[in-house]
């Protein structure tokens, strides 16, 4: 049964991935995008937590270091510990810089734990709109929680490591 919960968040993920996704855009796959979070407590209607990310760019190998806050609105019960982030960053150029991924960035997400959790999320925005994390981010925590909502994401720079 829980196989087919994650299936299901998946699914729904990836379908939300085809709407949001520039229509007709060439884009490139310009690295990924890894974030830490804060422990997180649902607060029934929405969340908020803390993340410091580190975008390694591939061409050049580069790393740039954002901190961020995402918020998420919906149905969100439970509690978590800190959690791990990743998402491949495509862009409609392939020119990366520090402060590229500076902006925010709103999409749909959904998770859930029991023990060890999976979550999935699809945002598009950034400079102008001209960044995409997806095709989907692996979410990965421990605790028990239910969230599936609007998620709303901010990331700065912190420079380059």
């Amino acid at each position: 049964m829980q196989k087919l919960r994650y299936l299901a968040i998946i699914g729904v993920s990836a379908w939300l991935c085809t709407i949001v996704s520039p229509a007709g855009a060439e884009t490139f796959r310009v690295g990924r995008l890894l974030c830490f979070s804060t422990p997180r407590v649902g607060l029934v209607l929405g969340s908020a937590q803390s993340l410091r990310c580190v975008f390694y760019a591939r061409r050049p190998p580069r790393q740039y270091i954002y901190e961020g806050r995402i918020r998420r609105v919906g149905l969100d019960f439970g509690v978590t510990s800190a959690s791990t982030l990743s998402w491949a960053v495509l862009a409609k150029n392939s020119r990366i810089g520090p402060g590229t991924l500076r902006g925010s960035y709103v999409g749909a997400s959904g998770s859930l734990a029991v023990g060890p959790g999976l979550g999935a999320n699809v945002l598009i925005g950034g400079s102008r709109r001209t960044v995409v994390l997806q095709p989907l981010s692996i979410e990965r925590s421990i605790g028990i929680n239910l969230a599936a909502g609007v998620t709303h994401l901010t990331l700065g720079p912190r420079g380059r490591r």
